[in-house]
């Protein structure tokens, strides 16, 4: 499996790239990275060290695998945050260049904006971009609630108001894929106390992956878990198993990071849970 993943890239810790490329990897998958920025570490700190990198300098690296001919064995591209709208123009870029050499790739945005307790975080012009150019070229894509209300104007207070916004989504994306939605984080009517709740949309079936709350905040879990659905989709053709596959993996790495009091990720340390999550967690029908 050959994916071309274009995120973010920090040298402390893993957010983006830092998260994602590792887990897929450890699966076996051939991950070509390109970055759009390198920083010392993730902006939640509060200062940073590193640069920015253009669109036109994404759009080179892409040019030089195709110079390659390596692009028609590329499985898929993934893409999360985006700085600005070269970049956002670079990513499809690279995913039209990618179907021209292999028609059955798929493309799976990671729509990143913000979440509940920040805010939008992406600059102006950004959830424009994802809704009206970036969903209509995907395939998969991964929001969190506050991602999937603010793409489609829907509240998701309620597991049948949050199902309502998956299918608007859906809607959104390209009609000849497989349109599938994840959902990576959410807490309904319906939902437990001390739990939070994950769902996916695929060839209209709804399920629901629900595993205990961690008392863990870090950033880049939404970046592992958008790379590990798509990889587990790509392996087993289902939404259903890359759900229960990548939420036991997710929740057995915040679950080490909750136990070591780690402000990071442990990507390294839990690598086996990608591989062999310690707790698997099951999907049902909703």
């Amino acid at each position: 499996m050959n994916v071309l993943s274009i995120q973010s890239w920090v040298s402390y810790g893993h957010v983006g790239n830092a998260s994602a490329v590792f887990p897929l990897q450890r699966l076996g998958a051939e991950v070509w990275a390109i970055n759009t920025v390198q920083f010392s570490n993730h902006t939640g700190y509060g200062a940073w060290t590193g640069e920015v990198y253009s669109g036109r300098s994404v759009r080179d690296l892409v040019d030089g695998i195709a110079a390659r001919d390596a692009l028609r064995r590329c499985d898929a591209v993934l893409s999360g945050y985006v700085g600005g709208a070269d970049i956002g123009d670079a990513i499809l870029h690279a995913v039209t260049s990618v179907r021209r050499a292999n028609p059955g790739a798929l493309y799976c945005c990671d729509p990143v904006i913000g979440d509940t307790d920040t805010g939008v975080y992406v600059r102006p012009g950004i959830e424009e971009f994802l809704r009206s150019r970036a969903l209509p070229a995907a395939d998969i894509v991964t929001p969190n609630r506050f991602e999937l209300e603010r793409l489609t104007g829907l509240s998701c207070g309620t597991l049948h108001g949050a199902k309502q916004a998956v299918l608007r989504l859906r809607s959104l994306l390209r009609p000849d894929g497989p349109a599938c939605v994840l959902l990576t984080s959410l807490e309904t009517d319906e939902t437990p106390d001390g739990f939070i709740d994950m769902m996916t949309f695929e060839a209209g079936h709804f399920h629901l992956l629900r595993t205990p709350l961690l008392p863990v905040s870090v950033n880049g879990a939404g970046d592992a878990m958008a790379a590990l659905f798509l990889f587990h989709r790509l392996n087993s053709g289902s939404a259903v198993a890359a759900l229960e596959a990548a939420g036991s993996s997710v929740y057995g790495l915040l679950r080490r990071t909750a136990e070591a009091g780690s402000r990071e990720i442990l990507t390294v340390a839990a690598q086996e849970e990608f591989v062999a999550p310690s707790r698997v967690f099951m999907a049902v029908a909703c």
